[in-house]
C-alpha cells in the first residue's frame, strides 16, 4: 500500500490549523495591547495568527489551542526486524528480514474531557486499524471509553509493544485477546493505587482481534490493578504491581470462521492448531463458553526489573455432534537489569544519558531473560487436533539485550528457544531456536 504523499501531509496540517483557528479564537479572549515579549526560545510552540500553536519535539508532532483544551498530536513508530531460524528446525516460516510494524498515531484531546486514539499498521499482512476509539475522562477515578482496543485481560499485551523487554512477546499473549471493539469503565482510585477496568466487548479467540461480533453475544471483561505502595513511604516498593483479570463470553463459531486461532511460538510459527475440513462436522469451532483467568504482577526497583504472568483459557468446542470443555493454560516469568543510563519501568527505560545530548552520552544498555510455558489440554488430542502436527506442550527460555540510544531509537538483540512434546509423525517436534533482531524508532 502506497503511503502519503508530502502534499497530503501539508494538506492535512493545514486542515487541522483552519478547523482549530475559530474554536481557539472564541474560547481566548483578544488581550488589550498586551505588552511586547522577548521571542520565545526554539523549544517552546510557535503560535499562528489565529492563536492555534504548532510544536514539534521528539515526542511527535502537535496542534493545540492556547490553552490546550483542544489539541492533536501526530506520533508513531516503525520498526524493522530480522528472524534469523536455525536451519534444520521444523517450521513453516523462513529467515527474514520484514517491517514489523509501521503504525501512524493520531491523538487527541477536546474541550479537556474527550480524549481519542487512532492508531493504524502499514506493515505487510497486518490488519490496517489497531485503535480507535474515544474516551470520556471527567475525572481520574473513572472514565468511559468505546471503541476499538486491548481488552483489560493480559498483562504483557496491555503493554506498548515498543516497550516489551524481548522483540516479541511470550506465549500466555497466545491465550488472552489482542484487540476488540466494546465499551469499557475505567479508573484510578485510593490515590492512584487502585486502577479497576470493566468492559463489554463483542468477543474474540485468543490472541486475535475482532471488528464486527460474528455470534450476537457478548464478552465481559475486567481486571483489578493494585501498586499497595505507591502512597506509602516504602518508596523502594512503589514499583509493585499485582493484578488479578478475568474475561468470560459465550462464543459461536462456523466452519468459515471457527473462533478458534492458532497457537505460535516467539518465533511467530504456528506449533498447535485445531483440525480443520473441507465437509460438515470435519473443523472444530467454538461451541459455548469460552472462560479466561488471569493473576499477573511485576515489579520494578531502580535498574531491576521482573513481570510475571498466568493465563487459563477454557472454552467449549464443537466438531460435527462431538462437544468438549478443552482448557489451555500458560505462564512466563521474566527478569531484567539496566547495566548502565537509566531505570528499569513497566512502560520502558528512558535514558538518563541519551545520544545526541549536548554532553554526548551513551544512552542506555539493558539484559533479559525468560522462561515461559503453555500446555494444551489432553483431551484435545486425537479427536480435535491432530497429534502429528500440534504440539501438547511447549517450552522456552530466551535472552534479550537492548540498547536504548534515546528516548525515539531502540535497538535490540534477542534468543529464543522453545522445545515441543508432540506435534511430529516420530514423536516430538523439533525445536525452534531463533535470534531476532529490532532496529526500533518512535516518536
Amino acid at each position: 500500500m502506497a503511503g502519503p504523499t508530502p502534499h497530503r501531509f501539508s494538506f492535512l496540517a493545514g486542515a487541522l490549523t483552519w478547523l482549530l483557528t475559530p474554536l481557539a479564537a472564541a474560547q481566548t479572549p483578544v488581550p488589550e495591547a498586551p505588552p511586547a515579549a522577548p521571542s520565545p526560545p526554539p523549544a517552546t510552540p510557535s503560535p499562528t495568527p489565529g492563536g492555534v500553536a504548532v510544536k514539534a519535539t521528539s515526542e511527535g508532532i502537535s496542534v493545540s489551542s492556547p490553552d490546550k483544551a483542544v489539541m492533536l498530536k501526530l506520533r508513531g513508530y516503525i520498526q524493522l526486524d530480522g528472524r534469523f531460524f536455525e536451519s534444520k528446525a521444523d517450521r513453516p516460516g523462513s529467515t527474514t528480514l520484514l517491517i514489523r510494524r509501521a503504525r501512524p498515531l493520531l491523538e487527541g484531546t477536546l474541550f479537556n474531557l474527550f480524549d481519542f486514539r487512532l492508531l493504524t499498521d502499514f506493515a505487510a499482512n497486518a490488519p490496517p486499524l489497531w485503535d480507535a476509539y474515544l474516551e470520556y475522562r471527567p475525572r481520574k477515578e473513572v472514565r468511559v471509553r468505546v471503541g476499538k482496543f486491548r481488552p483489560p485481560v493480559g498483562l504483557e499485551r496491555n503493554q506498548s509493544g515498543i516497550n516489551t523487554l524481548f522483540v516479541e512477546r511470550a506465549l500466555p499473549t497466545d491465550l488472552v485477546p489482542n484487540r476488540d471493539v466494546g465499551v469499557m469503565v475505567h479508573g484510578d482510585v485510593y490515590d492512584g493505587t487502585l486502577n479497576y477496568a470493566v468492559g463489554a466487548f463483542n468477543g474474540t479467540a485468543d490472541g486475535a482481534s475482532a471488528d464486527t461480533n460474528l455470534d450476537d453475544s457478548f464478552d465481559l471483561a475486567a481486571r483489578l490493578f493494585a501498586h499497595p505502595f505507591r502512597a506509602t513511604k516504602l518508596k523502594q516498593l512503589s514499583g509493585l504491581g499485582l493484578g488479578i483479570a478475568a474475561s468470560r463470553g459465550l462464543q459461536f463459531g462456523s466452519a468459515s470462521t471457527t473462533g478458534e486461532a492458532p497457537l505460535r511460538t516467539m518465533g511467530q510459527q504456528t506449533f498447535f492448531i485445531f483440525r480443520t475440513g473441507t465437509g460438515a462436522g470435519e473443523t472444530v469451532i467454538a461451541h459455548g463458553e469460552h472462560l479466561r483467568l488471569s493473576p499477573q504482577g511485576y515489579l520494578y526497583v531502580g535498574p531491576v526489573g521482573a513481570l510475571a504472568e498466568y493465563v487459563s483459557s477454557t472454552q467449549e468446542v464443537n466438531l460435527g455432534q462431538q462437544h468438549a470443555r478443552l482448557r489451555f493454560e500458560s505462564w512466563q516469568a521474566s527478569a531484567s537489569y539496566v547495566v548502565f543510563g537509566g531505570k528499569a519501568a513497566y512502560d520502558g527505560v528512558k535514558p538518563t544519558d541519551p545520544v545526541g545530548a549536548e554532553a554526548g552520552g551513551w544512552g542506555a544498555v539493558e539484559l533479559g531473560a525468560r522462561y515461559a510455558a503453555l500446555d494444551v489440554d489432553p483431551d484435545a488430542f486425537p479427536i480435535y487436533a491432530d497429534p502429528t502436527r500440534s504440539a501438547r506442550k511447549a517450552r522456552g527460555w530466551g535472552a534479550v539485550a537492548n540498547w536504548y540510544l534515546n528516548g525515539n531509537v531502540r535497538v535490540a538483540t534477542s534468543y529464543d528457544h522453545t522445545s515441543f512434546e508432540g506435534g511430529a509423525v516420530d514423536g516430538d517436534r523439533i525445536p525452534e531456536d531463533v535470534v531476532m533482531s529490532r532496529f526500533q524508532v518512535s516518536w
